[in-house]
């Protein structure tokens, strides 16, 4: 059987459609979607920068459109969701537990994530943090910083490490999170039907369960994108891409400029119309940079020709775009960036710069796309009024003073 040829730009049609963002949503977001779209991809990336609105929520938004934050966060209180270190720290399906439940198990190996040293020396104040926490329920680091007495456990300085620690080795859980403040219980009762004796994946099939879902969420791959997602190591990728190809969840493709590389099972539908140049791309959104689609940033360079750093780490006079730098989806292409800041207080988004990729040409259907995107990402903060401070030449040449914005 001969194996599919693939353009470029079909790759990539294939990849967002995987990705839930080759279309806008078709209606109106709703509660219940917060898990179904997580699972889509597999994993959602934690970061706490909220100088626009945080990660986690905007990439829901990038895929469900408008909708109100706290349904991430209550699909987290609810129990469909868990929190654990993934490609990063990570929301995921609770019923993935198994998949990580290994990782807890030998914290020992989660590099600078846990300090064997530390909970050691730390052994007799963390045994009186589990049971404070077995006897009078759930806490936050936060419920430790202002001391009330002259003495006790609240006044341990330490205590975040103690959680974090305990949280890595899988003693404890995240069971809801409070002004984005993480609030921990003990995981024997957060999971009370879990037993390692009788539930345990080994690592080895663990690992290759995170392979199948990485494959199914990328859902156009080359070999060596696979094991980031999940931030696998020591893989032997050979052997494992071929169990996946004999279960046929994997089948191989020729894709232009990247040459081998495979589609997920679930795409096959799509195969044909990406063949023929006829599976169109028609969203335009504001990512995150914690977004799947670029997290991985020599992926994002070779499927998009989109070369990606984040610069909020870097200092100022060394930052080449900006501090918080939104990538920007247009019909199938990372066409630009954009720094950007909400000033709530104010109810205004400011649009610091905006940059397009070499190559890219102002035109009737970018500008729509684009002023669309930048509207929505807007006004689902809250925002009143879009300001811009630095534009391509030719871009939003009748927005210079700036766009007000009807109510939501």
């Amino acid at each position: 059987m001969s194996v599919p040829q693939l353009s470029l730009t079909a790759a990539r049609h294939l990849h967002l459609a995987a990705q839930g963002l080759l279309h806008k949503p078709a209606r109106r977001a709703k509660a219940a979607d917060i898990l179904p779209t997580i699972q889509r991809m597999s994993l959602l990336q934690i970061d706490t920068i909220n100088i626009v609105a945080r990660s986690p929520y905007l990439v829901l938004f990038s895929r469900l459109g408008a909708y109100p934050h706290h349904w991430l966060d209550d699909a987290l209180s609810s129990g469909e969701l868990m929190e654990y270190w993934a490609h990063e720290a990570c929301f995921l399906p609770r019923d993935d537990f198994a998949l990580v439940r290994h990782r807890m198990l030998a914290p020992d190996k989660m590099g600078w994530k846990y300090r064997p040293e530390w909970m050691q020396q730390h052994a007799g104040e963390i045994e009186q943090l589990l049971a404070h926490i077995q006897q009078n329920g759930p806490v936050r680091s936060a419920d430790f910083e202002h001391p009330r007495k002259s003495s006790g456990w609240w006044e341990w300085k330490p205590h975040k490490r103690h959680l974090e620690g305990l949280f890595t080795a899988g003693q404890l859980m995240v069971i809801e999170r409070r002004n984005f403040q993480r609030v921990y219980d003990l995981t024997h009762r957060v999971m009370p039907h879990w037993d390692d004796s009788r539930d345990m994946l080994s690592q080895a099939e663990a690992e290759y369960r995170m392979l199948e879902n990485s494959a199914r969420s990328l859902g156009l791959f080359r070999a060596q994108w696979l094991a980031d997602y999940y931030r696998l190591k020591k893989l032997s990728l050979p052997a494992l891409l071929e169990r996946l190809q004999e279960n046929q969840t994997i089948y191989p493709v020729n894709v232009e400029r990247l040459g081998a590389a495979w589609v997920h099972a679930s795409l096959l539908p799509l195969l044909a119309q990406a063949q023929d140049e006829k599976l169109n791309a028609t969203h335009s959104a504001v990512l995150s940079p914690f977004d799947p689609v670029v997290w991985d940033r020599k992926r994002a360079e070779q499927l998009f020709d989109f070369s990606y750093r984040l610069e909020c780490y870097t200092p100022a006079p060394k930052r080449q775009f900006g501090y918080f730098v939104l990538p920007l989806l247009h019909r199938g292409r990372l066409v630009g960036r954009m720094d950007a800041k909400m000033h709530r207080k104010t109810g205004e988004l400011e649009v610091i710069a905006l940059w397009l990729e070499d190559g890219v040409k102002v035109g009737r259907q970018l500008e729509t796309g684009l002023q669309s995107a930048i509207t929505e990402f807007a006004r689902w903060q809250g925002a009143r009024r879009v300001s811009f401070s630095r534009l391509p030449d030719g871009l939003f040449s009748t927005l210079r003073n700036g766009l007000q914005l009807d109510a939501a």
